[in-house]
């Protein structure tokens, strides 16, 4: 540490201002700790705030509204239902059940938790294999969790700074007893007395952790460009281990965000607001309501593959058609100019697209988005043109090459059908994204780091995605689940351990 450096001493350091390094700094505060949380953004948000926002829980007053009889024991079996199902059999068998048995007993408290600081949620929504309905989604949209966790953390007095990157663990005698850190580019020196909570999440946006445990997405950027796992490789260096390195969530193809929010997302997530929308929900019919819902969650929607099935193709920024778009286009897209793309149909394919059981996307609310929505609520993702020079010219792309991949279309017997007549549409730009990573740190029942042989690294503990120990959380909500879970129980370890130990 440099001679310049400014040295500060506090109860608990958080590294990380997403949902789960939140909620630990305020749990961790209202047990009476000091706490700074250490944020390498210019904002709190982390991948809570880029996410689809829906948190799966039994015992919720939505399900008891709804007449749902439901419990932890059931959401534990069939989560290992979802284990087998999208990670293999193999994989199901190694899952962590104990932090699998605290989460799904100790989510209902943080749904209710949320609720309390006044996050609405619509549901509950089903989703097999689970056995009833158990998915809340969040409204208007995810940035409410860190729109109203955040307002808790600073009237709870949590300390919360941001532009501020940890650069190592403090180590003194095996124990961790602050942060080496750079806040708004000045060397910090960060003492902790009772602990240090990792809260980092994944390693989506880290080349070499991927190249490393799953090198076939290497090259595929993460949703959230800071996850770059930090927090894992603060681990390692003290004998942890990454549990499920190799399981992600992607490639998908995602549209691009818009360059400039809409004034709806610029909302705050008031109360009236968002009751107003869960009323909404409940009591009127969905078609009436699909501008405004669809105005708010269409930043972060996916393309169906069935697109490609029914003819569309698959084009670079150059205009040309660069793989089979029925044989993962979303890992060659990766290699691509400024890794985008644009989905290019027919109006035949248009016209289908616009009614069951054609849709271009799932949809939170209202189920399914149609190509009518997509020109509604997003119209700098579609384009449109009577020709293949309009609609190059609308696109961006040269025409000569979208005219070549259009014609060239591999028309080979069982294959899709061709582009065929105009007018012909586009949407796009589109992307490749890995979502998550799902390697977690080792971590015991108190969500203490361990090393590889069980034995916990005192003064440190993990939280949300990296502090996930060997949990699968396949299935729709699982993952904000853990962070809000996990945040609050390791904010409270940590800080009841640390001051007993502080006091020894």
């Amino acid at each position: 540490m440099s001679a310049d450096a400014v040295r500060e001493e506090t109860d608990i350091v958080v590294v990380g201002g997403g949902g789960s390094g939140l909620t630990a700094a305020i749990f961790a505060r209202r047990e009476g700790a000091r706490v700074i949380l250490l944020e390498k953004h210019t904002e709190l948000r982390g991948s809570t705030g880029l996410s689809i926002g829906s948190i799966t829980a039994t015992n919720t007053p939505h399900q008891r509204r709804a007449g749902i009889v439901d419990d932890p024991q059931a959401h534990f079996e069939d989560m290992g239902k979802f284990a087998a199902k999208f990670a293999g059999e193999t994989a199901a068998a190694a899952d962590n059940e104990e932090l699998r048995r605290i989460l799904v007993e100790n989510v209902p408290a943080s749904v209710e938790w949320l609720m309390s600081l006044g996050v609405t949620f619509y549901g509950p929504m089903p989703e097999p294999p689970h056995r009833q309905p158990r998915m809340h989604n969040v409204l208007p949209n995810s940035r409410a969790y860190i729109y109203f966790v955040g307002r808790e953390a600073r009237r709870v007095g949590v300390d919360a700074r941001v532009n501020a990157t940890v650069e190592r663990l403090l180590v003194e005698n095996g124990r961790v007893v602050g942060v080496a850190a750079r806040i708004d580019g000045r060397p910090h020196e960060l003492r902790a007395r009772r602990a240090v909570i990792l809260a980092t999440g994944d390693y989506s946006s880290s080349p070499d952790l991927k190249r490393r445990f799953n090198p076939a997405v290497a090259e595929v950027d993460g949703v959230n460009t800071t996850n770059v796992g930090d927090g894992h490789r603060f681990g390692e260096e003290l004998g942890a281990e990454v549990k499920f390195g190799e399981v992600v969530y992607g490639p998908n193809l995602r549209f691009m965000p818009p360059a400039k929010p809409s004034a709806l997302l610029r909302l705050p997530p008031h109360r009236l607001l968002t009751g107003a929308m869960r009323m909404a929900l409940e009591k009127l019919p969905t078609w009436s309501l699909r501008p405004f819902i669809l105005s708010f969650v269409t930043t972060y929607l996916s393309p169906e593959p069935s697109l490609f099935r029914e003819g569309a193709i698959l084009v670079n920024k150059r205009g040309e058609r660069f793989a089979d778009e029925l044989d993962r286009p979303n890992y060659a897209l990766a290699e691509q100019p400024d890794k985008v793309g644009y989905i290019v149909f027919d109006d035949e394919v248009a016209r289908k697209f616009a009614k069951w059981p054609y849709f271009i996307s799932t949809a939170p609310g209202v189920a399914y988005a149609y190509l009518q929505d997509y020109k509604r609520t997003r119209p700098d993702l579609y384009h449109r043109g009577g020709s293949i020079e309009e609609l190059a010219a609308s696109m961006g792309v040269p025409a000569q090459a979208l005219a070549r991949a259009v014609t060239t279309r591999d028309t080979a017997a069982g294959g899709p059908p061709s582009v065929g007549k105009g007018p012909f549409h586009a949407l796009g730009p589109v992307k490749s994204w890995i979502i998550l990573t799902d390697g977690g740190l080792t971590v015991n029942r108190d969500h203490q780091v361990t090393r590889g042989d069980g034995q916990a690294i005192p003064g440190l503990y993990a939280v949300g995605s990296v502090g996930q120990g060997g949990l699968l959380l396949e299935g729709h909500g699982h993952h904000l689940a853990w962070a809000f879970t996990s945040g609050r129980l390791a904010g409270m370890h940590a800080a009841r351990a640390g001051q007993a130990f502080h006091q020894v």
